[in-house]
């Protein structure tokens, strides 16, 4: 009885294990964002949707279906490709509607507001398609990076730091420490001028920028950023009070562009971080 036991248990345990493969080859997944098609490449996971985007699409995914543009997927054309997942990230959850219901379609939404928030999804993803070595050789890069920014910040003060997002025709947004690049601000040394609890972005008040003296400005651009360039651009010289920053008269005021800088974290994290290192502490 006690061999007949082991036998089944045996048998049971290999059939689960080749249900489980079975599963993973058989994955359909869709990535709605170039962050998550970032994700799903340095995991050489196989997709077969993906975003819409004037960003450079990984060799492996050339000719896969495009979806539609992160702000406004298809549906129509997600379901056309019969997923088993389709991810996106927490702050387009908003942008899946009725027509997903209708289709029948529930996405993943993952969250990538930080760098420790973007490894511990690789880490998940690794782990749910068998990739863990590719995830931690992913996390293994950004770990480096984050050390070689200590190490370049260890000793020195902390220069005050203003983050910006543009908006195409639009203006622009005050950047806390809860969002993704005043994350990596913390993450190179530097003091973010605004912080809160729950906040990654906050309306602009001129005093309150005034008042902070930032040492260091970085101005995202990461849509659009032909024209959040000129917005910024002229702003910055519409508005008198900008030229008594001491950001502007040490000219230390930095254009942050995609495809290294984005509005959520990214496998571009390392990269990232070094250059946002570099400016807070140009001399080490």
């Amino acid at each position: 009885m006690i061999v007949i036991i082991l036998v089944v248990g045996i048998i049971g345990g290999l059939f689960a294990q080749h249900q489980l493969a079975k599963q993973k080859r058989q994955s359909r997944i869709v990535a709605t964002t170039y962050a998550v098609v970032q994700i799903a490449d340095k995991l050489k996971l196989p997709l077969v949707g993906v975003p819409t985007t004037a960003n450079k699409m990984p060799a492996r995914y050339k000719n896969v279906t495009r979806v539609g543009s992160p702000m406004n997927p298809s549906a129509e054309k997600i379901a056309s490709v019969h997923p088993t997942a389709v991810y996106s990230v927490t702050t387009l959850k908003d942008q899946f509607g009725k027509s997903f219901k209708q289709q029948h379609i529930k996405p993943y939404f993952l969250n990538l507001d930080s760098v420790a928030q973007l490894q511990s999804t690789v880490t998940q993803m690794g782990n749910k398609y068998d990739r863990q070595t590719e995830a931690k050789q992913a996390n293994d890069t950004i770990n480096q990076a984050i050390k070689r920014a200590k190490n370049r910040a260890k000793g020195q003060t902390k220069p005050r730091v203003l983050v910006l997002m543009g908006l195409p025709g639009a203006g622009y947004m005050v950047c806390t420490n809860q969002s993704y690049v005043g994350d990596l601000v913390r993450l190179a040394g530097g003091q973010n001028v605004f912080t809160s609890k729950n906040q990654a972005y906050m309306q602009p008040n001129d005093e309150a920028i005034r008042n902070a003296k930032p040492q260091v400005i970085l101005r995202l651009e990461h849509a659009m950023p032909e024209m959040v360039t000129s917005q910024f651009n002229s702003t910055f010289k519409s508005q008198s009070f900008w030229a008594d920053t001491p950001a502007v008269k040490a000219k230390r005021v930095y254009d942050l562009q995609e495809p290294n800088f984005d509005a959520t974290a990214n496998m571009r994290a390392a990269t990232a971080l070094k250059q946002v290192s570099k400016w807070l502490y140009p001399g080490s």
